[in-house]
């Protein structure tokens, strides 16, 4: 979907740097200072409009949050939602999330989220697809001992690639849901994509998965 650009989004997101972390390099390993407390850190990588990362910040105030994504003209919109709540537990980074480790130390998150990632459905674009062997690596790396990967789709074949992945790469399968809303899960936290495709009758998988 083409996102309209918005000439003002630089201004915006420096005048909100209490919640846009503008040089994220310079905390990793100290994410938790910044936040002044020492609960678990959660990551979702392209979080959009900042629908899933505000409803989990504010369902689980027991969690830290950080919401990256790329786009400036997406993440406002995830910030204004993040103001409104007055939410202490989330940060949000306009950043590319290509090497994880330079944004996170050994052992410092967590959970990280996938949600409704772009499929790159092409075979010659494998590599870029979130749940490719080089990006586990990177979630290897960063994530604590037992540490999870959610993943939401409503791409079944991507689904099937991610779930074919985590196996390859020795992972263990947490859990594996084929319908997600058929059992109609009060703490679901739903993203924009999600509401959109389930309203359509497009099937959500997801997976939770860990490292052994």
């Amino acid at each position: 979907m083409r996102v309209r650009h918005k000439p003002w989004a630089d201004d915006f997101l420096k005048e909100h740097d209490h919640i846009v972390i503008h040089e994220p390099k310079q905390y990793k390993g100290k994410w938790r200072e910044l936040f002044g407390n020492d609960k678990p850190l959660c990551v979702e990588i392209g979080s959009g409009k900042g629908q899933f990362i505000t409803g989990m910040a504010a369902q689980h105030p027991e969690y830290n949050f950080i919401g990256i994504e790329l786009a400036k003209s997406i993440i406002v919109t995830a910030v204004e939602k993040a103001a409104d709540s007055a939410l202490p537990n989330v940060r949000l980074l306009n950043e590319n999330a290509a090497d994880f480790r330079e944004l996170f130390e050994e052992n410092e998150v967590d959970t990280i989220y996938l949600n409704f990632s772009d499929p790159w459905p092409k075979n010659k674009h494998e590599k870029r697809r979130l749940t490719f062997s080089s990006f586990l690596e990177q979630y290897k790396a960063v994530l604590k001992e037992k540490g999870e990967v959610i993943f939401k789709t409503d791409n079944q074949k991507l689904f099937e690639y991610s779930l074919s992945s985590f196996s390859r790469f020795g992972m263990i399968l947490q859990e594996v849901k084929l319908d997600l809303h058929a059992e109609n899960d009060p703490l679901n936290v739903k993203t924009e994509y999600e509401e959109k495709f389930s309203s359509r009758g497009y099937r959500i998988y997801r997976s939770v998965a860990s490292f052994q």
